[in-house]
């Protein structure tokens, strides 16, 4: 009986230059895949640290650089001379000015303007609705005719607000509301004001502060030219005026 045969492959030698050329090519690799790998991880280190910096730009002891306003033009409650300015951007129409109004001012008024630690500023950014620019003409005229019953109107305007959705701030309502407080000011003078816009280069001018300084939303607050990130949170707003407090008496 005879044995099967066995096939015997031949497996081909490799030169060696073609060994060299092997070994090149797998070194490359190697090299192609360890560039690849590092610029993505100085990509991700740069990505990360703009996230971090961009988080903490508007934080207590930020190194941001301040919005530089013109404190003379805004409306005032405190001392001019306060070492701490802080600066509300507000409609008249919106909820959460009303909000802000209610809760965080009381507490700023007391425990910083009335210590004269902190001036309060008001800037008029009315852009929710056409009746928003009407409520900030009455506000305006208020303010020229009495700057005491000014805060009294402000105060009242917001905690009378009406529906957003509706048109509720009317020359009418304006005056009546000022007739209610019995403020000290002319109420016919009031209403001319509001129906031939007085004041409305005023208003122009507290809208283009604004935009200048890249406000687009309302409540807006800054403390000394820093943006507060959280304008409800007063641990923050503590935190900025206590960092700029210290920042104006080392000048």
């Amino acid at each position: 009986m005879s044995k099967p045969k066995k096939n015997n492959v031949t497996v081909p030698q490799m030169s060696k230059q073609e060994k060299r050329k092997a070994e090149l090519e797998q070194q490359k690799q190697k090299t192609r895949i360890l560039i690849v790998s590092t610029v993505a991880i100085v990509v991700i280190i740069f990505v990360g640290l703009y996230l971090l910096a961009s988080k903490d730009s508007s934080a207590p002891g930020s190194t941001a650089e301040p919005v530089n306003f013109n404190y003379s033009e805004m409306i005032r409650l405190g001392k001019e001379d306060a070492p701490v300015k802080i600066v509300e951007f507000g409609d008249f129409k919106c909820p959460a000015c009303a909000q802000f109004t209610g809760i965080m001012k009381p507490q700023i008024v007391q425990e910083y303007v009335n210590q004269d630690k902190a001036a309060f500023y008001f800037v008029n950014l009315a852009f929710l609705a056409a009746d928003s620019k009407t409520a900030s003409l009455a506000a305006l005229s208020v303010y020229h005719q009495n700057q005491e019953a000014f805060w009294k109107y402000f105060d009242a305007m917001y905690a009378n607000q009406g529906n957003e959705d509706k048109e509720w701030a009317t020359p009418d309502y304006l005056v009546s509301l000022a007739k209610q407080l019995e403020l000290p000011v002319d109420y016919d003078l009031l209403r001319k004001d509001i129906e031939d816009r007085t004041y409305a280069s005023e208003l122009n001018r507290d809208i283009q502060v604004a935009t200048d300084a890249g406000v687009t939303t309302t409540p807006t607050v800054f403390v000394n030219g820093v943006k507060v990130k959280e304008p409800f949170n007063m641990e923050e707003i503590d935190a900025q005026i206590q960092a700029a407090t210290e920042a104006a008496a080392a000048q």
